[in-house]
């Protein structure tokens, strides 16, 4: 039977976790589909193990080789596949309910026939898989915040689904870069189209959060977003390790790229770092919608209500941008920021 989707799964040093994975699908039912998995040259006998398991799987299994990248090793995949829709999926997250495939694709299916065309894609509710409850609610936060339907807030560990034909247009993802390649698939998606939320959950590791420290990573990770945002390049081009492997993560360390970002400053004339800041200015104005949110998700979550499953705050940061996306507004939250950096680069510093 020729599959109806195809999962493209990239992998690098995966093996612990591959056997997990291909349960986890070989239990999905009332769907067919294949999976790829791309392998980015692992050193730790993946390609072997995925051939050893391919013969006893009741789908499809093949395995497709690339250099290392995300973006790149998922494009090879999707250039495989011959399902009409993809389905892009971490070899970390699991799907706990057996027809979690088949629930998504029909609801994909329902809404593709009511908008008449093929411009939307969907993404799981986001659930991590803890080791302890410590920080319980700031996992609760980003997970509530996972169940939006906006570009900002739709990542590759939730699964990206989505018609072939849409991938074909928005597509492919980028190649050139390590990180963000997700979150610029998913900006094109919603120029293109909207994103909707799935009805099944998807379980993600949190290794990553644990290890480095969840206030750490965050940290990190809002710079990122920011820097990714304002187009400054600069700092993607030398900050040291600013993407570790999964399996090279330890307590994070700010303090480098700290030090990384004063020092490109500085090496800055005055116009251009007043530029930049306004811009980190606007970016970070446009992105204040979470703090109401964040409050709102607290009580919900002190209160222990259950989730729901379009969480407030999707209409809110429409209204808050076009309320807010004022110069005056961008200069005062940059000056804002900047002295918080010079607070936190001090702190760092002394510790």
């Amino acid at each position: 039977m020729r599959p109806e989707l195809s999962i493209v799964v990239p992998t690098l040093n995966e093996a612990r976790g591959l056997p997990a994975l291909v349960a986890m699908l070989a239990a999905q039912r009332d769907c067919a589909f294949e999976v790829i998995l791309c392998d980015g040259e692992s050193s730790d006998g993946s390609p072997a193990l995925m051939r050893g398991m391919a013969a006893q799987l009741p789908f499809a299994l093949h395995l497709v080789t690339s250099r290392p990248g995300r973006g790149r090793q998922m494009n090879a995949g999707a250039r495989k596949a011959v399902g009409e829709f993809l389905l892009f999926l971490h070899a970390d997250c699991r799907l706990p309910e057996p027809r979690a495939l088949a629930l998504s694709l029909a609801y994909l299916r329902e809404e593709l026939a009511r908008r008449g065309d093929y411009g939307l894609a969907g993404h799981f509710a986001l659930r991590f898989d803890l080791q302890s409850q410590r920080h319980g609610f700031g996992y609760f936060f980003y997970e509530e915040k996972a169940r939006l339907n906006l570009p900002g807030c739709i990542h590759g560990d939730q699964g990206m689904l989505m018609p072939r034909a849409l991938f074909e247009e928005v597509g492919p993802f980028a190649q050139e870069q390590t990180i963000f390649e997700d979150e610029i698939l998913a900006a094109a998606v919603a120029r293109r189209g909207n994103w909707l939320l799935l009805p099944a959950e998807v379980f993600t590791s949190a290794r990553r959060f644990e290890r480095e420290g969840l206030r750490e990573r965050q940290i990190l990770n809002a710079l990122l977003m920011n820097f990714h945002h304002i187009g400054w390049t600069a700092f993607f081009q030398q900050a040291p390790a600013v993407y570790r492997q999964q399996t090279e993560s330890a307590r994070l360390d700010l303090r480098p790229f700290f030090l990384c970002i004063e020092r490109l400053l500085k090496e800055l004339p005055e116009t251009e770092q007043r530029r930049l800041w306004q811009a980190t200015g606007g970016y970070v104005r446009s992105q204040a919608w979470q703090l109401p949110f964040a409050f709102l998700t607290w009580v919900r979550y002190s209160v222990k209500l259950p989730r729901r499953r379009r969480p407030w705050g999707q209409g809110f940061c429409l209204v808050w941008e076009r309320c807010t996306d004022f110069a005056f507004f961008n200069r005062c939250t940059g000056y804002l920021v900047r002295l918080w950096f010079r607070r936190m680069l001090a702190r760092l510093e002394n510790s």
